[in-house]
């Protein structure tokens, strides 16, 4: 095992490790029909992702005629979720490249997290349908510390660190996110964020703020260590 700058790398989900949207367009799909809005893409689904279910779903309603009240909305999230749970890995997968990149970070003795605001049961019963979940020490998700506390805030990364036993101070962590939500929680948190090209960016990758940019997880390794480089210097 050769030395490597980082002890531990979070992960967001949606967009990031995983590509999710065919699974989230369905259920999306499914709630908006009940308020008689027609169907998005998936395709086009992509642009609306980031945030959580429930901003995704009040994007989806304003692009096909509006807003709706709050008890409604919060009606359709609810079929949105339930839908969604009973569905949610049909069509998820992990991007190219993602299982050697995950056995790449491991090998090197790197605890691995994921990190994301989609409610942790969700999170948690995807990584158990795909046959990861050992593959992380903790999947820590958008409700999990309560209200208000999601990224972009830093809370979530820092109970990343906080359940690795590591210091706050001078924890040797890293990011990997596609959202200025991942980037800026990382920023907040104080921890360098390599963002991936291929997400569902709110943004021009280019323009999130981020550490590094790559566009295949065959190059996140080496980014790593070169942004660890900088980052000692």
């Amino acid at each position: 095992m050769t030395s490597f700058p980082f002890e531990i790398v979070g992960f967001d989900l949606d967009g990031t490790l995983l590509d999710s949207h065919g699974d989230l367009a369905a259920a999306l799909n499914h709630a908006i029909a009940f308020e008689g809005r027609p169907g998005i893409p998936a395709s086009q689904v992509r642009a609306l992702i980031g945030g959580g279910a429930k901003r995704m779903l009040v994007k989806a309603l304003e692009v096909t005629g509006g807003g709706v009240g709050a008890q409604r909305l919060d009606e359709l999230h609810g079929i949105l979720l339930r839908f969604y749970e009973a569905n949610v890995a049909v069509e998820t997968r992990l991007f190219p490249g993602g299982e050697a990149m995950l056995d790449g970070l491991a090998a090197r003795g790197v605890k691995l997290a994921v990190v994301t605001n989609k409610l942790e049961r969700l999170a948690v019963r995807i990584f158990d349908e795909l046959g990861l979940s050992d593959r992380f020490y903790t999947v820590i998700g958008g409700d999990t510390l309560g209200p208000g506390r999601a990224k972009p805030k830093p809370d979530l990364l820092f109970e990343m660190l906080d359940r690795a036993g590591v210091p706050r101070e001078g924890a040797r962590a890293a990011y990997v996110g596609d959202t200025t939500y991942d980037t800026g929680a990382a920023a907040a948190a104080g921890m360098p964020c390599i963002a991936v090209s291929f997400g569902f960016c709110d943004r021009p990758v280019r323009e999130l703020g981020a550490s590094a940019v790559i566009d295949h997880f065959d190059e996140l390794i080496p980014v790593l260590e070169s942004v660890g480089a900088v980052s000692a210097t």
